[in-house]
């Protein structure tokens, strides 16, 4: 009886002994690093500027109001015409905002002749898809100089901005080549390595951006009609032996 007592706590210490081994050799594998690697994917598209805005700001002056009003439609008669005859309709121009300043009321009221009392400012605001069209009109101004039309000096040089709105459209083919070319980049990055690529880790798809197609410095990116669309994949594989 007593070898039978025996025997079973040897058996019972073996039993633990080989538990604690299992666990052991489980907190060990734990513990191996877990292998990696980070990448990025780009993905660039050349297209056009589908939309323009050309903001017009013109001035009139007069001694009376009715008399700077009166200029002032005879230059916003022009600026129509003139647009008309670039192959812009009514519904491509509004009128945005229009401002009455009477300098005989400012600080240097006894300075201000009185032919230029009233001035009389008018914005308007052209916008078209015909964007090659919205380019030649804003770099033909100096014919409505011709017809008595005063552009106000701060938006004399600010010309058409062109914008890019078909992004909606591109977004899976970018974002699939994007993806793609970061797991050729992972595939390299882990064969040098003696690894393989295994599951995604995390992804982040990036942020679409808008550029102008020839960086220019310090020059104005809306200005050109030529874009180009970029955007940047970041993706984490695990890798596998």
């Amino acid at each position: 009886m007593r070898f039978v007592y025996v025997l079973s706590a040897l058996l019972v210490a073996a039993g633990i002994a080989g538990a604690g081994w299992l666990i052991g050799d489980g907190f060990v594998k734990s513990r191996e690093p877990v292998r990696y690697v980070t990448v990025k994917g780009l993905s660039e598209r050349e297209v056009q500027a589908d939309l323009g805005f050309w903001p017009v700001r013109f001035v009139a002056t007069g001694a009376t109001l009715d008399v700077a009003r009166a200029a002032l439609e005879r230059s916003e008669a022009s600026v129509r015409a003139f647009l008309r005859g670039k192959g812009f309709s009514e519904e491509d121009i509004d009128v945005q905002n229009i401002m009455v300043e009477d300098r005989a009321a400012g600080y240097n009221a006894g300075n201000t002749p009185d032919e230029y009392r009233f001035v009389l400012t008018e914005d308007l605001l052209v916008t078209s898809g015909k964007v090659e069209e919205l380019a030649d009109a804003s770099r033909s101004v100096a014919d409505l100089l011709k017809s008595g039309v005063v552009f106000s000096s701060d938006s004399w040089s600010a010309g058409a901005s062109f914008i890019f709105t078909g992004i909606a459209g591109l977004k899976n083919e970018m974002l699939a080549e994007a993806t793609q070319r970061a797991k050729e980049s992972a595939n390299q990055l882990a064969s040098e390595s003696g690894a393989k690529v295994g599951a995604i880790q995390t992804v982040n798809q990036g942020v679409f951006e808008i550029l102008p197609a020839v960086e220019i410095p310090n020059d104005r990116p809306e200005k050109q009609i030529a874009k180009k669309v970029r955007v940047v994949t970041t993706i984490t594989y695990f890798l596998t032996d």
